[in-house]
């Protein structure tokens, strides 16, 4: 795949890509410029177009004032959450996302971990580790009640698919809709939900939304799974409400400080499982991405509506994501 740079109305847009250590292998041409957080400020003026696909860097709002030309900002996520400053925000700039590519791997994920930690995967695998025959009980899955909080398309594949191995799911969106509770409406569900499932972006509305309050409204054998953003659960009410055994444990793939600190407590807690913010990283994932940003860079290179528009006022896109 090679970017085609040649613009089909008369001009060839600079494109800049903002990358880390990992950067796309696919995409190139004489005016397109790769760089890091630290050379990000001087590459800006001039830049038409930019990728932004180390999406875990807060480079961009500090190197936006250089920005003399953008007009179309595209992050290799799903969540936009480090570039909803308010300078771009109040700027005619266009932000896109890459909705649409980690829908059902988060699902898959997601139902993964609700049938590991149902069935003590955890404690088998160590049993054996140990060599010890150690015959219990699991729990069951089906006819359990699970929460799923965002009702974007990968809370509604995850919703879906919770649902195929026979949960009973309550999906929760900002406002409600077609089998949607809205977001006012999540404390009278949450004592009745057995696993609840964090899939909301990152919003000023969702920041904290669980805490020592909602986390004491859950019933004491539930469980917390986030692949959304860290920063929706207050960590230290988790870690205190997984000691005291107000919920029974969590699966936790984002966290307010990333990578985990090697020093907190979430690492060595029971019922806990941790990973490094990877449920939507599949095999082929980044030829994926890759593609996305071909495709709406067609779009934009032939005038028409790009996909995949953030709706910089509630910090998410809306309608359809293609």
């Amino acid at each position: 795949m090679h970017v085609p740079v040649s613009a089909d109305q008369g001009h060839d847009p600079v494109i800049t890509i903002l990358h880390s250590a990992d950067r796309p292998k696919h995409l190139d041409g004489p005016n397109v410029r790769f760089v890091t957080d630290e050379t990000l400020t001087a590459a800006l003026p001039g830049t038409e177009i930019l990728l932004v696909w180390d999406f875990m860097s807060t480079a961009v709002r500090d190197a936006f004032p250089a920005a003399d030309s953008l007009r179309w900002v595209h992050t290799a996520s799903a969540g936009v959450d480090r570039l909803t400053f308010p300078a771009l925000l109040d700027s005619d700039v266009v932000l896109t996302n890459s909705r649409g590519v980690f829908d059902t791997p988060i699902a898959e994920y997601v139902t993964g971990l609700v049938i590991a930690m149902a069935k003590d995967l955890a404690g088998t695998l160590d049993a054996q580790a140990k060599g010890e025959w150690r015959h219990r009980e699991s729990e069951r899955v089906g006819g359990r009640t699970a929460v799923v909080v965002g009702s974007g398309p990968i809370g509604r594949a995850t919703a879906a698919m919770l649902a195929a191995v026979g949960m009973r799911v309550e999906l929760v969106g900002r406002r409600a809709g077609e089998g949607v509770h809205p977001i006012d409406e999540l404390p009278g569900l949450l004592p009745r939900a057995e696993w609840l499932v964090l899939a909301a972006p990152l919003t000023d509305t969702t920041r904290g939304m669980l805490n020592a309050t909602t986390l004491g409204l859950l019933p004491p054998r539930a469980r917390v799974i986030n692949v959304g953003r860290g920063a929706l659960v207050v960590q230290d009410d988790l870690v205190a409400a997984l000691r005291d055994g107000t919920v029974a444990g969590a699966a936790l793939d984002v966290f307010e400080k990333e990578p985990l600190p090697a020093d907190s407590p979430l690492w060595g807690l029971p019922g806990v499982i941790v990973s490094p913010h990877m449920s939507g990283d599949i095999l082929g994932w980044r030829d994926e991405l890759e593609t996305l940003f071909v495709d709406n860079l067609t779009r934009y290179r032939a005038g028409e509506p790009l996909a995949n528009v953030v709706d910089k006022t509630l910090g998410f896109v809306t309608g359809s994501a293609r």
